[in-house]
């Protein structure tokens, strides 16, 4: 049995690269719609209910909808990457998920370490994962998955 094969930073980077694209276009023409072209232009950081519904709330719910009927988002299917549970190897719960979610706050908050940490960690677990439980591993490998145990 071969062990599964954990994602590095850069295939994750590419798959989020791909995932913020299709969120932009997306959004970009309804906030365009909404606020004129003056909203790209703006220095405020929230321009109204709108901004927030379109760039928090909203990807939000389709990131953890991704998660939990595909295990992924589109990025991480482009790039065969799936989100298992750390012990089992298995589907997380949906409580993983939506903490691996506002785990991803906890790894950006100071200077994206929490993220970076996937470049140094062994499993490539960033903090995000780590605190949910979660691993991503490439999924475009036949053999079964073998974990390793966390003690």
């Amino acid at each position: 049995m071969n062990e599964q094969e954990y994602a590095g930073f850069w295939i994750r980077t590419g798959a989020a690269i791909i995932d913020s694209i299709l969120i932009l276009i997306i959004i970009a023409p309804i906030l365009t719609g909404i606020y004129g072209t003056d909203y790209w232009m703006s220095e405020s950081f929230v321009l109204g209910g709108w901004d927030v519904l379109f760039n928090y709330v909203l990807p939000a719910i389709a990131v953890i909808i991704f998660w939990v009927y595909k295990s992924a988002t589109p990025g991480k299917m482009a790039t065969k990457l799936t989100i298992v549970d750390a012990k089992t190897g298995g589907k997380p719960s949906t409580g993983q998920y939506i903490g691996r979610y506002l785990g991803y706050y906890v790894s950006m908050i100071p200077l994206f370490l929490g993220i970076i940490w996937v470049g140094i960690d062994k499993r490539k677990q960033g903090w995000h994962d780590k605190l949910a439980g979660t691993v991503v591993i490439k999924s475009n490998l036949s053999e079964p998955v073998k974990f390793e145990s966390l003690e």
